[in-house]
């Protein structure tokens, strides 16, 4: 497989001017045949963090393209095939051809999504989560999922809803989705 990574940072204020932002380094990547990705907010960019995510996101034996970021130097080392273009020379290396555009577009992407105002540091994890989630699935199936994935979070087989003045009970049948629900076990209404 070729996945290719980088890093990015979010929340910036142009000419020193305005508030404030947090910025929040985001470490991503995405495979060019399964178009699968990862996005990771980091504090640091170093070896030891950096390495510790593609260990635990890309298969031994991958090929990794990347720029030229000190941090991926051991890849090799650690039983990777690593290609690297030098951004400040060429956006596509010359002799390998290899490219980070892929990866590129993704963080283009992701920033569209990512919200550019009230932004706060403590919630990146889940901007992170909602743009992947957008990006993953086609507007008109993306209800139906969230339903599916809520299914398989919480168990889909049993659902109780309790408030102090009504409390339902329902049994939903493993192969159906919350739309459908089977039989009512007990309704009561204090």
């Amino acid at each position: 497989m070729i996945v290719e990574i980088d890093e990015s940072k979010f929340g910036k204020h142009k000419y020193n001017v305005g508030r404030i932002v947090e910025d929040q380094w985001v470490f991503g990547g995405i495979c060019r045949e399964t178009k699968s990705t990862f996005l990771v907010p980091v504090e640091k960019r170093d070896k030891d963090t950096l390495l510790q995510i593609i260990k635990d996101k890309i298969e031994p034996g991958s090929i990794i393209i990347s720029d030229c970021w000190k941090a991926y130097n051991c890849l090799q080392d650690e039983g990777y095939q690593h290609i690297t273009v030098n951004h400040s020379v060429n956006f596509v290396d010359p002799t390998t051809l290899a490219h980070t555009n892929t990866v590129e577009r993704l963080w283009r992407e992701v920033k569209l999504k990512v919200p550019l105002f009230g932004r706060r540091k403590k919630h990146f994890l889940g901007y992170l989560a909602r743009s992947m989630f957008v990006m993953a699935f086609e507007e008109d199936k993306r209800f139906h999922q969230f339903l599916l994935e809520e299914a398989a979070l919480y168990n889909p087989c049993t659902l109780h809803i309790h408030n102090p003045n009504f409390h339902l009970y329902i049994m939903l049948h493993p192969s159906t989705s919350l739309c459908r629900y089977v039989n009512v076990i007990n309704i009561s209404i204090y």
